[in-house]
């Protein structure tokens, strides 16, 4: 009740507050609605810093594009890592990482995201080609004729099976295909209570999704990880780590590896999926993209077709600009990720132009980048998908302004600060060489003609979900 009330005595320099008359609730039905509208209309009554109550939390929203660098750079004050680990603990189902009994578990674990930057990250690019390359000529070698799938259930199987094998190894069993098919089912039906969960809703009124995570988490135990092959150094380093802490169960370290395998594929599958849609809706940006993958083989010498394997070097797939481009326009179009950070005392919150506000100890403040992914003072024709807007004079483009001011933060699909996605690299990645490889094997066009819209139901969770699935048909190229 105290909660509740004290809210109401705002002190001198806390934003105005949009309470809502639901007790507890607040303003939650109408947020999860629709956010990026929500806000919007909050921002036109109450200018560029105001908190909202929902469900229960009070948070502060900074719109100003130009005041995240202030939020991002106070990593002290405003933390990030407890509100994730608790979230991530109770989502899927391991202890959460206290000091006092898993000592120094959290920063181990940081440590390990080595493995995704630098040279490490080349090596495990490599075998995610190699691995993209084998199920698309598995899946799609025969195909000398039209075939027809859905598209989104397409890149599901794709990229989770090549994301699979490259982090855990191969099932050495003859139904290998088959028994990554089933993970990936369960691992569906899974994520479609991922929204709920991430709102604290009790996994026992969600179906069958408590008997669905454990019989995931199951797969992750020691005694079949240790059947597959050819995992990667990142998932035996995390392993390693785990074995230090005799208080860590066996269940327990197999709920974490099945959560390091959601972070690498629940956001990255839909991403693809847009990635691939808006390319097949507009054909001159296929255009543009496809001549530009067939220029790079014929100028390293490497043929196309499924039966030769082609190798791309990390600088190779950075030069490919309309590729990158092509696929940061569709990341700003279908990400909706709320950077959330939590204040650890009662401090004030310094801005630019003298601007303060009054943070008390717990105190949420929230970042959406959505705002300013469709705020047409910094992109022309928001809602327009223009597959080169991030290329200027045929190199990449990294200026771009609000009021005439340079931005330091443009596009944010990944997080930001200490809150950034530390996989964002290997994503990028995997993303592109899925592009290229379907894009230099295959014609491929869109098999019916309807609109697919964003599914709102996961709005500030990262990236969006196609309302509808959609078919496609491809051949191989002759």
């Amino acid at each position: 009740l105290f909660i509740f009330f004290s809210a109401f005595n705002r002190k001198t320099g806390e934003p105005p507050l949009i309470n809502g008359w639901i007790p507890y609730l607040g303003k939650a039905l109408i947020f999860r609605k629709d956010a990026y509208k929500f806000l919007l209309d909050q921002q036109k009554k109450f200018g560029d810093i105001f908190t909202v109550h929902i469900a229960g939390r009070y948070i502060t929203f900074i719109m100003d594009p130009f005041q995240y660098v202030y939020v991002i750079r106070n990593s002290k004050q405003l933390e990030f890592h407890e509100f994730a680990n608790k979230m991530a603990s109770k989502t899927f189902d391991y202890p959460a990482l206290s000091k006092g009994k898993f000592p120094e578990l959290k920063e181990n674990l940081h440590r390990i995201y080595q493995y995704l930057q630098g040279k490490p990250l080349d090596i495990i690019s490599d075998h995610m080609m190699i691995n993209l390359q084998d199920i698309f000529e598995w899946k799609c070698s025969q195909a000398t004729d039209w075939e027809t799938e859905k598209m989104y259930k397409f890149c599901c199987s794709v990229m989770f099976e090549a994301s699979f094998v490259t982090l855990y190894g191969r099932v050495p069993a003859a139904d290998g295909h088959k028994v990554i098919s089933e993970i990936r089912d369960k691992f569906i039906k899974f994520d479609a209570s991922f929204p709920y969960l991430a709102a604290n809703i009790p996994i026992e009124l969600l179906g069958a999704t408590k008997k669905v995570r454990k019989e995931l988490i199951h797969h992750f135990l020691l005694q079949n990880m240790t059947k597959w092959l050819g995992g990667s150094k990142v998932v035996q380093a995390r392993q390693d780590i785990f074995e230090k802490y005799e208080l860590l169960g066996d269940y327990d370290k197999a709920a974490h590896h099945f959560a390091f395998l959601w972070a690498s594929v629940g956001n990255t599958i839909p991403a693809t999926f847009w990635a691939m849609y808006y390319l097949l809706r507009h054909p001159e940006a296929l255009a543009a993209v496809r001549d530009e993958i067939d220029h790079l083989l014929q100028s390293t010498g490497q043929k196309r077709g499924p039966t030769y394997s082609i190798h791309l070097t990390r600088e190779q797939l950075d030069n490919l600009v309309y590729l990158e481009s092509a696929l940061n326009e569709s990341l700003r179009m279908c990400s909706s990720s709320m950077n959330i950070r939590i204040s650890q005392e009662d401090f004030v919150l310094k801005l630019e132009g003298n601007q303060e506000v009054v943070l008390r100890k717990g105190d949420w403040i929230a970042l959406y980048p959505q705002i300013l992914h469709m705020d047409p003072e910094v992109y022309e024709d928001p809602k327009e998908y223009k597959f080169d807007r991030y290329i200027e004079n045929g190199k990449k483009k990294t200026a771009f302004y609000k009021a005439g001011r340079k931005l330091k933060y443009f596009l944010m699909p990944f997080g930001s600060g200490i809150s950034m996605c530390p996989g964002r690299f290997l994503a990028m990645n995997e993303m592109k060489m899925f592009l290229f490889i379907l894009l230099s094997h295959f014609d491929v066009e869109l098999a019916e003609n309807k609109a697919v819209r964003l599914d709102n139901s996961r709005m500030g969770l990262g990236i969006l979900l196609p309302d509808v699935d959609i078919a496609f048909r491809y051949k191989l190229r002759s």
